[in-house]
């Protein structure tokens, strides 16, 4: 067989394959990136701002996870459910995202909490519908006792609580290397509140932004560093 007509042949092989594969490549960076399967976003509505959120996933499939989670050396990593016996449940994003669209819906009977200081809160960004209460406030004095009955729906008769219409309580801080959260909801269990309401969000803010959702910036600013 002719040498020149191989080699013509084998170019034109390999133009074809090429302009294939940047074909797809641009194809794929095109397409939407999705929550999970069918769910592109999740619109809710802030019931205290009147705020329109619209919950989805960075559509720049370019996009890294914030350098401020890039280190790997922190904390202390805890298991899946630090509070055993106590049925604390641990859930994921979706759980979290079901939450956060039961209270857009008006059920106040859900309540997500952010447990990190307020600066974290604040500039580092924070999941819609959350509200902050840092760890170090669920402690046994008046300011707990006023939490407990202004904010999460607790009955307080001076010593007594009654958790009859206690809110559910669902909460994160930093990831699973933080501790943050198991120590406020180890907190709530030694003050009685009940474990079934009490929901743990282990991946915390480092799975939320390194699957690239919707975070809510109070201020914006780059130079606060994660401890």
């Amino acid at each position: 067989m002719n040498k020149n007509f191989i080699s013509i042949s084998a170019s034109i092989l390999i133009a074809v394959i090429s302009t294939n594969a940047l074909a797809e490549a641009e194809e794929d960076v095109a397409k939407p990136v999705y929550i999970t399967h069918g769910m592109l976003k999740s619109t809710v509505e802030d019931p205290d701002s009147g705020q329109i959120i619209n919950i989805q996933r960075i559509q720049d499939r370019s996009n890294l996870i914030d350098v401020k989670y890039a280190r790997t050396s922190r904390g202390k990593i805890h298991s899946m459910n630090p509070f055993k016996p106590y049925p604390v449940e641990t859930v994921g994003e979706l759980e979290v995202i079901d939450y956060i669209e039961k209270i857009s819906d008006g059920d106040d009977s859900f309540l997500i909490i952010d447990t990190r200081k307020r600066s974290w809160y604040e500039v580092n960004g924070h999941i819609p519908l959350s509200i902050n209460i840092p760890a170090k406030e669920f402690k046994y004095d008046q300011s707990t006792v006023d939490i407990l009955s202004d904010v999460m729906g607790v009955i307080t008769d001076n010593d007594i609580f009654d958790y009859t219409y206690a809110k559910t309580l669902i909460m994160y801080c930093n990831g699973i290397w933080c501790g943050k959260t198991p120590q406020a909801i180890k907190k709530l269990i030694s003050f009685g509140y009940p474990a079934h309401k009490l929901k743990y969000y282990r991946g915390g803010m480092q799975s939320w932004k390194g699957l690239g959702l919707t975070i809510i910036n109070v201020f914006n600013r780059d130079d606060e560093v994660i401890d």
